[in-house]
């Protein structure tokens, strides 16, 4: 993924959230969970990324939002790992790719999830649409069901 698409999804996403959550609760900062497979040193440039699109919105991590990382060894930690970060009640989840979104899915109703690119989210039933996702997901689609050619 590109540096400027994943900094526009994160700075879309916390300045979709953040006015509702402030709203509701003054004085609470905004929480952010991630959880990618592999280790940071691996995700370091889109870590930082992040952490810029975030600035160029006007929040700095650690000061008036927090990020919640979890880096992952094993597909089968996947469950376990959005579980946590549901339970640690965050604002919203980062689902980096398709295989994010399942586990987060099943792990909450209410929180939203944004995932960065998704393969085919209508087909496999984690929005309505493209255009109006319904529910608590949302994000970007790679639209490969649509491009790719019919036999």
């Amino acid at each position: 993924m590109k540096r400027r698409q994943f900094i526009t999804i994160f700075g879309g996403a916390a300045l979709a959230w953040s006015p509702a959550s402030r709203a509701q609760q003054p004085g609470k900062i905004p929480r952010i969970g991630y959880f990618s497979l592999g280790s940071a040193s691996a995700y370091a440039s889109l870590v930082e990324a992040l952490r810029a699109g975030l600035k160029e919105a006007g929040y700095v991590d650690g000061t008036n939002v927090i990020i919640e990382f979890r880096w992952v060894d094993s597909t089968d930690d996947l469950p376990r790992f959005a579980a946590e970060l549901v339970a640690m009640n965050v604002d919203v989840i980062f689902a980096p790719a398709s295989p994010y979104v399942e586990p987060a899915r099943q792990a909450t109703l209410k929180i939203p999830i944004v995932f960065a690119s998704h393969a085919d989210p209508v087909g496999l039933g984690h929005v309505a649409s493209l255009s109006r996702p319904g529910g608590n997901i949302t994000g970007v689609s790679m639209l490969l069901t649509e491009l790719s050619v019919k036999d």
